[in-house]
């Protein structure tokens, strides 16, 4: 009774001759690696024949049998071939109305058993099969962890397409869906309605994350989801340096700012503004029901009734509008005298835009400050040049940002990147607690005047014919004040001027 003749009888399709001799081979010697083989390859073509929902058990019962064979982890190439099968299976019943998540269970436990080629093609193949109803199967981390993240290919960082349109690739989905497990927690009653964090869990997965975020700087998600998980350590330290990059990425969103204020959950008026910065994009309503309670709910700790009343209307006619639920804590407001004296607003946009300027500038703690000082300001088109030192020096817009800059003011500013043809976008601007720069100086001299006396200088200090005529400079005379760093573009040079000037007797 040889191996040889039970895979003719397969490959002619007599699978049932072909098991009977495979079975009284196993009969005579159980542990002989010839006979496990073939018997193998006879399961597994009955594997292929019952891969489908209408015969799920005599599936299960022949992945069964392969795996009772306990083949030594070198026989790869029935358990690879066995993992389009059982791949496709459970693509199945992930695809029914109501998964079940029984079978799901029964055969990953009867997979986890097998050997398979790590990494390949087969194997990522039964990841995505897996995968693919993870939201609610308690069991995912426990497949997660089976399988090994580290044990994608390089295709499987890649994106993919699905009726034309493209997907994030698999291997992103899957640190997703693990930090979303991870942050789920675990249920520790019978009814889920208390549920534990494995702290340990995620620290163990936070390297491999980072790595991820590292080497895939094109994956936008990761980094938000590292933030969350390091909200659930407790580590306020490192999360926003986390989720500073995904913040810029999708700053038009308004759960980024939801997250945002929930970093600074200690803070009140950052968390504030967070509020503000989330509720003046534009979002459907549907989405902002909670955001807007939580911020009502900010407005009333401040006395801002009229603006809570504002936002708590907007919740009721959306919950209203879908016949949704009123929660209690909005119907007991509605009930207060506050809200009943209360005069409601069209909106709060206004509200929104004074404070959304602090959330903004968050994104950009990254980004180094460097002070400046003002040398030009052109108020009607609200434009100001700016000098740092003789290697930087160049104009921004500073509309939104100020009101009226004025000459020699010093700010701390954050720039987006190099200039180009000298113009900066500006990220942020404040009024400097510094009094001084390496752009200004201290000075004291006497004026020498040119020989028809229409300008002059103090040293190397340009002093310009205007403010020798408006203060009645004459040669000679000791003068005091600051000066400024400037560049003279007709002599295509740097030169110092006047920014407050003191003379003697004046």
């Amino acid at each position: 009774m040889s191996s040889k003749a039970i895979k003719e009888l397969r490959q002619a399709g007599k699978l049932d001759e072909a098991l009977q001799m495979a079975n009284q081979a196993l009969e005579l010697d159980s542990e002989n690696i010839w006979n496990k083989r073939a018997a193998a390859w006879v399961y597994y073509d009955y594997l292929k024949k019952y891969a489908q929902l209408e015969q799920y058990e005599e599936f299960k019962g022949y992945l069964i049998k392969i795996s009772d064979l306990q083949l030594p982890e070198d026989e790869k190439m029935v358990f690879d071939n066995c993992a389009w099968q059982i791949g496709s299976i459970v693509f199945s019943l992930q695809k029914t109305e109501q998964v079940d998540f029984v079978k799901i269970n029964e055969l990953f436990d009867l997979t986890s058993t097998f050997h398979f080629t790590k990494p390949s093609e087969a194997y990522s193949f039964i990841y995505k099969a897996f995968h693919k109803g993870y939201q609610n199967w308690s069991g995912y981390l426990t497949f997660a962890d089976w399988w090994n993240l580290d044990n994608f290919r390089s295709e499987d960082f890649l994106k993919e397409e699905y009726n034309g349109k493209k997907i994030m690739s698999i291997a992103e989905q899957a640190y997703i869906a693990y930090s979303k497990k991870l942050l789920e927690g675990t249920p520790i009653d019978a009814f889920g309605q208390q549920k534990v964090i494995d702290k340990d869990k995620i620290q163990s997965f936070l390297p491999k994350l980072d790595y991820l975020i590292e080497t895939h700087p094109d994956y936008q998600y990761p980094p938000y989801f590292k933030a969350k998980l390091l909200l659930a350590l407790g580590n306020d330290e490192n999360v926003l340096s986390a989720f500073l990059p995904f913040a810029k990425k999708k700053r038009n969103d308004f759960w980024v700012w939801e997250l945002m204020a929930e970093i600074f959950l200690e803070n009140k008026e950052i968390q504030f503004a967070c509020y503000c910065k989330a509720l003046s994009l534009k979002t459907p309503e549907d989405f902002l029901i909670k955001l807007r309670q939580s911020f009502a709910e900010m407005l009333i700790h401040k006395s801002m009734f009229s603006e809570a009343k504002t936002e708590i209307q907007k919740i009721i006619s959306t919950r209203d509008k879908h016949q949704w639920k009123i929660p209690n804590q909005i119907m007991q407001w509605t009930e207060m005298e506050w809200y009943k004296s209360a005069n409601s607003k069209r909106d709060n946009s206004e509200l929104y835009l004074m404070h959304l300027k602090q959330a903004e500038e968050l994104l950009f703690q990254d980004i180094p400050e460097e002070l400046i000082v003002v040398e030009f300001v052109n108020h009607d088109k609200q434009v100001l040049n700016f000098v740092i030192n003789e290697n930087k020096h160049g104009f921004f817009s500073y509309r939104g940002f100020l009101k009226k800059p004025t000459i020699g003011q010093l700010y701390d500013v954050r720039f987006a990147g190099a200039s180009k043809d000298g113009f900066y976008k500006l990220l942020s601007i404040e009024e400097s607690k510094q009094e001084t720069s390496q752009a200004i100086k201290n000075f004291e001299g006497k004026l020498k005047l040119n020989l028809e006396g229409k300008f002059g200088f103090v040293d190397d200090i340009f002093v310009d014919p205007n403010l020798i005529t408006k203060m009645s400079l004459e040669n000679d005379q000791l003068i005091k004040g600051k000066a400024i760093l400037s560049f003279n573009k007709k002599k295509n040079q740097w030169g110092w001027k006047i920014l407050t000037l003191t003379a003697n007797g004046i």
